[in-house]
C-alpha cells in the first residue's frame, strides 16, 4: 500500500479510528479515576571522607564515589527494611517498605537519594527520613574499622524528607497523552487491516478486477426518496434522480446499432436494491419519451406490483400459460408512459416458466413492440433464471451494493451469466454513500461524473468529453471541430 492508499483507509475507517480513540482515553480516564493517588517524599545524603589533607582530597573523593554505590544497594537490603520497621513501630511492614522504598546516585558526585512511596504523603515523608537515618548509623558502623574510634567516611542528610502534597500518581495528562497515542495507532492498524482483509466492493477499481464491463452509474443511498412514489421522486433535481439519468444517458452507448433493447437487471443476492433499480431506470426512461416495458421476472419474490400499487391478478404467469393476452396483462403506471407486466398468480415451477419457449416469445414479442424492455430477475446466486433470461436477452445489468457485495460474489454470478453464453453489459453501484465525488472511488465507463447538476469527470482530453443530458450538442461540436480540421488538412496540402 501506498501512502494515498493510507490515507483514504483512514477516511473510510474513521469512525473505526475514533472509536478506538474514544474506547483508549476511556480506559485511561477509567484507571486514572479508580487509582489510588500515591505521594513520595525524598531525603538527599551526602557522603563524604574525614580527610584534612587536600593532596588527599582528590583521592577521598573518588573513594566516597565508589562506595556510594554500594550504600545505594545497601537500601533494598531486607535487615536494613527491618531496622527502619521497627523504629516506625512495626508498620509498615519489610515487605512493604522493600517496595515501597528506591534509592539512586546522583552520577559524578558523592549523593544518593532515598525516595519512598506512600498513599499517605506524612507516611511517605516518615518512611523516607527513617531510611535516611537509618543509613546514616548503618555507614558509619560499617566503615567504622574494628578498635577504631572514627570511620574513614561520613554520611551526613543535607535535605530531609519532607511532605509533598502533589500525588506522583496517577499523572492524567501523561495517562491521555498515551492512551491517545495508543488509540491512533491501534485504530489505524485495524483499519489497515480491515481493509486489506475487506474484498467488498468499494471503487471502481474493485469492480475493475473482477470484469471489464464498464460502470453505467452510481446510485446513492436516500431514504426519502424511496419513501415517494418512483413517479414523485424521480421528477424532482435531486441527485438522486439525477444518477438514474445519468444511467440513462450511459445506456445510450449499449447496443447502439438496435432498434430495441432488452435487459436484464439482477444482483449477486437479495437485498442489493436491484427491483427499486429496476423501476426507477424503467420510470426515468419512459420520461424521455422513450416506449419502456418493466416486466417482472422474479417469479419467486414479486415486488413491482406492491411497489407501483398496480393489480397483480393477471401478469407474467399469466400470459406464459396462455390464459391472458399480453395486452391485457400491461398496465400503465400513473402518468410515466411506463408499461409494467407485474407477475400475476406465483407459480410452483417458476424456473420451468423462464426457461420455455413461451418466454422466448413474450421476449420477442415486447422487443418488437417497445424501445427498452426492462426485465427485473431474480439474484443470480441463489437461482439460475438471471442468467438464463439473459441469454434471452441482449444482456445483463449487474447491480452491486457498495460496500456488502464482495468481488467473489459478483465473480461467481458473472461467471453463471458467461456459461449461458450470456454477457453482462455493465455495472451498477448501488447504495452508495452520498459523499464528495472525489471520495467515492467511482468513475463511469463513459466519461460521464456525478454531482449535484451536470459535472464533467476529468479526462486528459475534455474537448471530447460528453455532457451529460446534452449529447446532441456535444456531438454537434464535435463534429464542426473535425470539420475544421478536415479542411484545414487539405488547405495545407494544396
Amino acid at each position: 500500500m501506498e501512502l494515498r492508499d493510507y490515507w483514504l483507509t483512514v477516511r473510510r475507517r474513521w469512525k473505526l479510528i475514533v472509536a478506538c480513540v474514544l474506547l483508549a482515553v476511556a480506559g485511561a480516564g477509567l484507571m486514572t479515576g479508580l487509582a489510588t493517588p500515591m505521594y513520595s517524599s525524598t531525603a538527599y545524603i551526602f557522603v563524604s571522607t574525614a580527610s584534612d589533607d587536600t593532596s588527599q582530597a582528590a583521592v577521598g573523593n573518588t573513594f566516597a564515589t565508589q562506595r556510594v554505590a554500594s550504600y545505594v544497594d545497601l537500601v533494598d537490603r531486607r535487615s536494613v527494611a527491618e531496622r527502619v520497621s521497627d523504629s516506625l513501630g512495626g508498620e509498615p511492614t519489610p515487605e512493604a517498605l522493600q517496595s515501597e522504598v528506591s534509592a539512586a546516585a546522583s552520577p559524578e558526585t558523592v549523593i544518593f537519594t532515598i525516595t519512598a512511596t506512600d498513599a499517605d504523603a506524612l507516611m511517605a515523608r516518615d518512611i523516607a527520613q527513617a531510611y535516611a537515618e537509618e543509613m546514616v548509623g548503618l555507614i558509619t558502623d560499617i566503615e567504622t574499622p574494628d578498635g577504631g574510634l572514627t570511620a574513614p567516611v561520613k554520611a551526613s542528610i543535607v535535605d530531609p524528607a519532607d511532605v509533598n502534597d502533589a500525588p506522583v500518581s496517577p499523572q492524567p495528562t501523561r495517562n491521555y497523552g498515551l492512551a491517545l497515542v495508543l488509540g491512533l495507532l491501534v485504530g489505524v492498524g485495524l483499519a489497515v487491516l480491515r481493509d486489506l482483509l475487506d474484498t467488498s466492493i468499494s471503487s471502481s477499481d474493485a469492480i475493475a478486477e473482477v470484469t471489464p464491463a464498464p460502470i453505467l452509474g452510481r446510485v446513492n443511498s436516500d431514504t426519502t426518496a424511496v419513501r415517494k412514489t418512483p413517479a414523485e421522486s424521480l421528477a424532482e433535481a435531486t441527485p438522486w434522480a439525477e444518477s438514474f439519468r445519468v444511467m440513462r444517458t450511459n445506456l445510450q452507448y449499449i447496443e447502439i446499432d438496435a432498434d430495441s433493447r432488452v435487459f436484464v437487471v439482477s444482483s449477486s443476492l437479495p437485498a442489493e436494491g436491484k427491483s427499486t433499480l429496476s423501476v426507477s431506470l424503467a420510470v426515468t426512461l419512459a420520461q424521455s419519451g422513450q416506449k419502456v416495458a418493466l416486466v417482472e421476472c422474479d417469479l419467486r419474490r414479486p415486488t413491482l406490483a406492491a411497489r407501483l400499487g398496480l393489480d397483480n391478478a393477471a401478469g407474467t404467469t399469466s400470459v406464459l400459460i396462455g390464459r391472458v393476452e399480453l395486452d391485457d396483462a400491461l398496465q400503465q403506471y400513473a402518468d410515466t408512459g411506463l408499461h409494467v407486466l407485474p407477475c400475476g398468480p406465483r407459480p410452483p415451477n417458476p424456473a420451468e416458466l423462464l426457461q420455455s419457449h413461451a418466454m422466448e416469445l413474450l421476449v420477442k414479442n415486447l422487443r418488437d413492440r417497445y424501445d427498452v424492455v426492462i426485465l427485473d430477475a431474480p439474484p443470480l446466486l441463489p437461482v439460475t433464471d438471471a442468467a438464463l433470461l439473459a441469454a434471452k436477452a441482449d444482456g445483463l445489468i449487474a447491480v452491486v451494493r457498495h460496500g456488502k457485495t464482495t468481488k467473489d460474489q459478483l465473480q461467481h454470478a458473472l461467471e453463471r451469466v458467461e456459461s449461458v453464453g450470456a454477457r453482462c453489459l455493465g455495472v451498477v453501484v448501488n447504495l452508495a454513500p452520498a459523499k464528495k465525488k472525489e471520495a467515492s472511488g467511482y468513475g463511469y465507463g463513459y466519461g460521464y461524473g456525478y454531482g449535484y447538476g451536470y459535472v464533467d469527470e476529468p479526462a486528459k482530453k475534455p474537448s471530447k468529453a460528453v455532457p451529460v443530458g446534452s449529447p446532441d450538442k456535444a456531438a454537434k461540436k464535435a463534429a464542426k471541430e473535425a470539420a475544421k480540421r478536415r479542411s484545414g488538412g487539405k488547405r495545407s496540402s494544396r
